[in-house]
């Protein structure tokens, strides 16, 4: 698969994963609401061919979010449509932040993982959804979100826990396969048992279980700045395949 089928492959799949709460479709750009929780679900997604003048759908575009009281937000990919997207929201005075990173794993040669300690459901659950809002200190109000959000999900879903000898919940992490891709998500290692492995082990568990149900490969996204996880991702085999960025404005 070439770069660019790889690139709109993946922003799809990464859409998916994470439901908005409602979407709209206007001229090849996907607009998406969350009621304001995380910029990856409130956020104008230009993934496709567009043909009405930029400036015109721009502006259209701030009006939705605006009026909302949210931020304008894009998610730019580097074949964002039209091409001169970017350079026409930067002239616009709109705001560059969070570089990710997206890297992708051939899962061929992934191995077995150790197995003890790993708590599994195939959907959504309470455990599983109690856990990681106290490792993420997600609060109550987007909690309420993030649930509807999660509880959305069509493909096939894997939300795993992490425990130490004693029981307590070190790791917390879901993937979420569709069409042979398994996409890791909200990966995350209690403060007290980082740099211990417990990251390694849950993401190695996560591709096992992806294999197992017929993904072929894997992907995830990781912020520029995260050096940890960049550190501990390239060690498990990821590898860049392209970044995208956010472009932000709020209203005057």
């Amino acid at each position: 698969m070439n770069r660019s089928k790889l690139m709109q492959k993946i922003e799809e799949l990464s859409m998916n994963a994470l439901p908005a709460l409602q979407t709209q479709i206007y001229d090849g750009w996907v607009i998406r609401f969350a009621d304001g929780y995380t910029k990856r679900a409130n956020s104008i997604n230009p993934i496709y061919l567009s043909n009405e003048n930029v400036k015109k759908k721009i502006l259209n575009c701030e009006q939705l979010y605006f009026a909302r009281n949210y931020m304008a937000v894009y998610k730019i990919t580097p074949q964002a449509k039209p091409i001169i997207l970017d350079s026409v929201l930067e002239e616009s005075g709109y705001v560059l932040e969070g570089k990710t990173s997206v890297q992708v794993l051939n899962l061929v040669e992934t191995g077995s993982p150790n197995e003890t300690n790993v708590i599994k459901y195939e959907h959504l659950h309470d455990d599983w959804f109690h856990h990681f809002c106290l490792l993420s200190n997600v609060n109550d109000h987007d909690q309420t979100i993030l649930k509807k959000m999660l509880g959305n999900i069509i493909p096939k879903t894997c939300f795993m826990l992490l425990t130490d000898e004693s029981g307590t919940v070190s790791a917390s992490g879901m993937g979420v396969l569709e069409d042979k891709y398994i996409g890791l998500y909200n990966i995350i290692t209690h403060e007290n048992f980082r740099n211990q492995g417990y990251g390694a082990k849950l993401i190695r568990n996560l591709l096992h279980w992806g294999k197992e149900n017929g993904a072929k490969n894997a992907y995830l996204q990781v912020i520029e700045t995260n050096a940890p996880a960049t550190c501990l991702y390239g060690k498990l085999g990821f590898e860049e395949k392209y970044k995208y960025w956010y472009r932000i404005k709020t209203k005057e």
